[in-house]
């Protein structure tokens, strides 16, 4: 998950220039400027002027981060793997840094599936994985592979999540029909009369 790690950096360095900006601006005023102010009446508000680059600068790293925002949301999508089948048994591995990864796991419906959760993240949230809907509750021991298996018999999307419901990711069965394995259907034989009951 090297992307989500340089997000995060990204922002944390956005959030950083907006402080640093903002307290130059305040650094600016004069100590005449701050003893003048505590004359005034001190239920009055008063303006203070900012230069003008600070203010873009401000409203650009806003804008940036409202914009990566929505796209984290809204736009970024799953990266989906399908199982590759060796011996009869479904197999992916999964690693578990910072989430799952992939997120998505595309399986045939009726043959065993082996997850194999690489776990390299330290976070106490992703010491577990559970299955709600295969009733399996894994822990994941730090730098380990940890196999999970299961054969789901129906199919759907089965979501499982790390312990804390934080971090989630989907495990969709696939049933024959949407793997091509069902032939299409044959043509509707006519009716011997078919023209004639269109004259009709």
């Amino acid at each position: 998950m090297t992307y989500k790690t340089a997000l995060i950096n990204g922002v944390a360095i956005v959030g950083m220039l907006c402080g640093m900006v903002s307290n130059e601006a305040i650094a600016q005023e004069t100590h005449t400027e701050i003893q003048h102010s505590t004359s005034k009446n001190a239920g009055q508000f008063q303006r203070i002027e900012q230069p003008l680059w600070a203010k873009v600068a401000v409203t650009a790293g806003g804008l940036g981060l409202i914009g990566l925002e929505l796209w984290w949301f809204l736009l970024s999508k799953p990266k989906s793997r399908k199982a590759t089948t060796q011996g009869g048994i479904q197999e992916v591995t999964v690693t578990v840094d910072g989430g799952y990864e992939p997120s998505q796991i595309v399986v045939q419906v009726g043959q065993p599936v082996r997850l194999n959760f690489d776990r390299k993240d330290p976070s106490s949230c992703l010491e577990e994985v559970r299955f709600p809907d295969f009733r399996i509750a894994q822990a994941l021991p730090l730098n380990q592979t940890t196999a999970i298996e299961f054969t789901p018999t129906q199919p759907g999307r089965y979501e499982f999540t790390c312990g804390m419901n934080m971090f989630r990711g989907v495990v969709e069965v696939q049933g024959a029909e949407e793997k091509g394995a069902i032939a299409p259907p044959a043509s509707a034989p006519t009716h011997p009369n078919h023209s004639a009951l269109q004259t009709l």
